[in-house]
């Protein structure tokens, strides 16, 4: 009998881990929600992991081909570090479906003030005075964004976060586009970053539809450099040199208009966190491989990050 009982135990102590809770926060329509991940042994520190654009998930995954489960992985290597994490389907997204605001009413603030509400909620739940606000790619931007209230916000990592104002990263996605459809896509693009509506080249609707054009036009509005330049937190800046859809130099950007920020290079490293070549093909690949480990290097330094400020 007691030898059945120390088995037990053994076996408990062994397959013992991390505690996944399911997480709430208010919302205007419903309530958002989200998961959060508690190391086994004590909480040294806790982050909400922000996702990036689209229909992308708490685990960084989207119906667009995307189930990398970037923020997933993320969130039980810092677990592993002693880090608890918060990560939240966005409005609108997985079960917080019903919490969507109608597209004409979403503007990018709202995103901001969800990741500062789940900021509250990540530390009260895990007993720590703030949360540090982990944004990946456009998630980066919202951290930025939710930070100009830093009350109850350690500070801010940034991977793969544009350095520039987000027309000038479109213009350049749509660089290879033919005439006159690039010049009647920057057009558009001018009139939403002087704050007017417009009509938009029909064949590019997804992106230019009436319905979307005020959210793009308080998106549009921001410059990701300059706000952290005002930012007065500590800051990680974490960016891979084969990332398809942000540059270095976008990295160096923001490093630049924040000395004080760390900028930490990861060589072979894409957008979603993973080594790849720079192959667009060998590279989009990963998008669509959750068993492909996070690149070595990547939670390590996060978790350095956080636990040594």
């Amino acid at each position: 009998m007691e030898l059945t009982m120390l088995s037990a135990f053994l076996m408990a102590a062994v397959i013992a881990g991390p505690t996944e809770t399911a997480v709430t926060l208010p919302g205007e329509r419903a309530p958002l929600h989200g998961t959060m991940l508690t190391p086994e042994g004590p909480t040294r520190a806790v982050g909400v992991i922000i996702a990036g654009s689209g229909p992308t998930d708490r685990n960084g995954n989207s119906p667009l081909g995307v189930t990398a489960s970037t923020y997933r992985l993320l969130a039980e290597g810092l677990a592993a570090q002693g880090i608890a994490t918060v990560r939240y389907d966005k409005r609108g997204i997985g079960e917080s479906a019903a919490a969507g605001t109608s597209e004409v009413d979403l503007r990018f603030q709202h995103l901001a003030d969800d990741a500062r509400g789940w900021a509250r909620v990540a530390a009260e739940r895990s007993g720590r005075p703030c949360a540090w606000l982990i944004g990946h790619s456009e998630g980066a931007l919202v951290a930025e964004v939710a930070a100009a209230d830093s009350e109850g916000i350690c500070g801010l990592v940034l991977l793969s976060g544009a350095g520039r104002p987000a027309g000038m990263v479109i213009r350049e996605q749509m660089a290879s586009l033919s005439e006159p459809l690039k010049g009647e896509a920057f057009a558009a693009l001018t009139e939403l970053e002087a704050g007017r509506t417009t009509e938009g080249p029909p064949a590019l609707a997804a992106l230019f539809r009436a319905s979307v054009q005020p959210y793009l036009i308080s998106w549009l509005s921001l410059d990701p450099a300059g706000m952290l330049a005002a930012y007065q937190g500590p800051v990680m800046i974490g960016q891979g040199t084969t990332d398809l859809q942000i540059r270095m130099t976008d990295a160096e950007a923001l490093a630049a208009a924040q000395p004080r920020a760390t900028l930490v290079r990861w060589e072979g490293v894409n957008h979603v966190l993973k080594v790849a070549s720079a192959h667009q093909a060998d590279n989009l690949a990963t998008y669509a491989d959750p068993t492909l480990p996070l690149a070595p290097g990547v939670t390590e330094a996060v978790a350095a990050f956080l636990l040594n400020r």
